[in-house]
C-alpha cells in the first residue's frame, strides 16, 4: 500500500506546485499523520527527530490555513506564531516558509538574538501572518511594547525538549500566557521527558498524538566507531583521520565553547579549512560559516551542541565526537547530521579514559555497542578491532605503560 500524495492530504495547490519546484513528491510518515489532523484544526503533540519532515508538517497546514482568511494585519501583532530553540533553527524554519509559500501572499518574519533589534521592529511594524522566534528575544520584544501576541491564532513550539535543556521554559511560559487561550497550538519534540509532557498538558487542548521516532534510536544507515585516545592526542588523531579525502564535510562537536575554537585553530594551522560555531560568535559570524561550510569552501565546522538540531547542512559525510556529550541525547542529535534522507554516514567518537562513562550511557541509550578501532594519531586508523574488552578499554600489562587492547597508548 503506498502512502498517500499531497493532494490527496489535502495540501491547497499552490503550495503543492512549490513542492514539486523543489522536488518533494512524496510525503514523510509524519506529514502523512500530521496534516489531515492540523488542516482539520486539531491541536497536535508529534514526538519526532529532526529529519523526519517535520518543519514542512506544520508548515504547510500552517501556510495553508492562515492563507484562506481574510483577516487584515494589525499594528505590530502576529496571527501565527513558531518558537524555535536556536536562532540557527529559527532561520531554517523561516526559509522554509518562504519556499513553500512563495505563491501565497503572506507576511512572514523571523526575530533571533545576537543582532540589532532596529530591523526586527521594523518588520513587525506593519503585522506579520507568521513569526519565527526565539523566546528570549520575542519576550524582550513583547516586554518593550514592539510586538502584540493577542491576534494569535496558531502556535508552534519546536524542539521542546531542546528549550528546556537550554532554560527557556520560563519565557515560554509568559509568551503563551500573552496568548488568546482559543488558538490552534502543536508542539514537536524528539524526546518526551516529564517536563515536556507537562508543558503539552498546559499548551495544547486534547491534541492528537503522533509518533514517529524510529524504533532504535539511531540511523542503521550510520556507521558508528569510536577511538579510545588521551584527550592530549585528540587534534593529532583528528588531523591524521582528515588527511583522507573520504573526509569530504565533516561536522566536529565539542562540550565547550573554548575547545571549539582551539579545535578550529589547530585544523586551520595544519592547513585544513575549518570554522567554528558556537553561542559565543555573532549571529553573522554564525551564519557565514554555516554558509561556509554548506558551500564546500570550509570543510570542517567545528561546533558546540547548539548545531546538534535543525542545522539541516547535506550531504555531511562524518560527524567526530571530538569529546563526547555528557548527555547521550546528544549524541544522537549529534550524529543525525550525517546520513539523511537516507544516505550513509560515519559517525567517529573520541573517548578519553574520563569519558568512559558517558560512552557507557551512550550505548545503553542507543542498544548497539560502537565499532572500536585500532590505531594511534598520526598512523593507519581504518581497522576495526571488534573483540575489544570494554569494561578496561585502557589497560594495558599491569605495572607497565603501554598499549592496551585498543592500540592507543595509555595516559600518563
Amino acid at each position: 500500500m503506498t502512502n498517500p500524495s499531497f493532494t490527496e492530504l489535502g495540501v491547497a495547490e499552490p503550495l503543492r506546485r512549490a513542492l514539486e519546484a523543489e522536488g518533494y513528491t512524496q510525503p514523510t510518515p509524519i506529514q502523512v499523520q500530521a496534516i489531515p489532523v492540523l488542516l482539520a484544526g486539531q491541536d497536535l503533540l508529534g514526538l519526532a527527530q529532526t529529519g523526519t519532515g517535520k518543519t514542512a508538517a506544520f508548515s504547510l497546514p500552517l501556510l495553508q490555513r492562515l492563507s484562506t482568511g481574510h483577516e487584515q494585519r494589525r499594528p505590530r501583532s502576529v496571527r501565527g506564531l513558531i518558537l524555535a530553540p536556536t536562532r540557527e533553527l529559527a532561520i531554517q524554519i523561516h526559509d522554509s516558509l518562504r519556499t513553500y509559500g512563495r505563491h501565497l501572499h503572506l507576511r512572514t518574519t523571523v526575530i533571533v538574538g545576537g543582532v540589532g533589534q532596529q530591523p526586527q521592529i521594523k518588520a513587525v511594524s506593519g503585522g506579520v501572518d507568521i513569526l519565527v522566534a526565539t523566546p528570549g528575544r520575542l519576550l524582550d520584544l513583547v516586554t518593550q511594547g514592539h510586538i502584540r501576541l493577542d491576534a494569535v491564532t496558531s502556535l508552534v513550539l519546536d524542539e521542546a525538549d531542546r528549550m528546556f535543556d537550554m532554560g527557556f521554559i520560563r519565557d515560554i511560559r509568559k509568551i503563551v500566557a500573552a496568548m488568546p487561550k482559543k488558538r490552534h497550538s502543536m508542539l514537536f519534540s524528539a524526546t518526551m521527558p516529564a517536563d515536556v509532557e507537562l508543558l503539552a498538558q498546559a499548551i495544547l487542548h486534547q491534541p492528537a498524538r503522533i509518533d514517529v521516532s524510529p524504533p532504535k534510536r539511531t540511523a542503521e544507515n550510520i556507521d558508528q566507531r569510536v577511538y579510545f585516545v588521551p584527550a592530549g592526542e585528540k587534534r593529532a588523531l583528528l588531523s591524521a583521520l582528515l588527511k583522507d579525502s573520504a573526509f569530504e564535510r565533516v561536522l566536529v562537536f565539542t562540550r565547550t565553547k573554548h575547545v571549539a575554537n582551539r579545535v578550529a585553530e589547530h585544523l586551520g594551522k595544519s592547513g585544513f579549512a575549518a570554522d567554528a560555531i558556537h553561542g559565543n560568535k555573532s549571529q553573522g559570524a554564525r551564519q557565514r560559516a554555516l554558509e561556509r561550510f554548506r558551500s564546500g569552501d570550509a570543510r570542517v565546522l567545528v561546533a558546540t551542541d547548539i548545531a546538534a538540531r535543525g542545522i539541516d547542512v547535506d550531504n555531511v559525510t562524518h560527524v567526530v565526537n571530538f569529546e563526547l556529550p555528557n548527555e547521550p541525547e546528544n549524541y544522537v542529535h549529534r550524529i543525525g547530521r550525517t546520513a539523511r534522507a537516507g544516505a550513509a554516514g560515519i559517525a567517529i567518537a573520541f573517548c578519553d579514559p574520563a569519558e568512559n562513562g558517558y560512552l557507557r550511557d551512550i550505548e545503553r541509550l542507543t542498544r548497539l555497542p560502537l565499532t572500536v578501532m585500532q590505531g594511534e594519531a598520526g598512523a593507519d586508523q581504518a581497522k576495526p578491532e571488534r573483540d575489544y574488552a570494554r569494561k578496561a578499554p585502557f589497560r594495558g600489562k599491569r605495572g607497565k605503560r603501554g598499549r592496551g587492547n585498543n592500540g592507543a597508548r595509555r595516559a600518563a
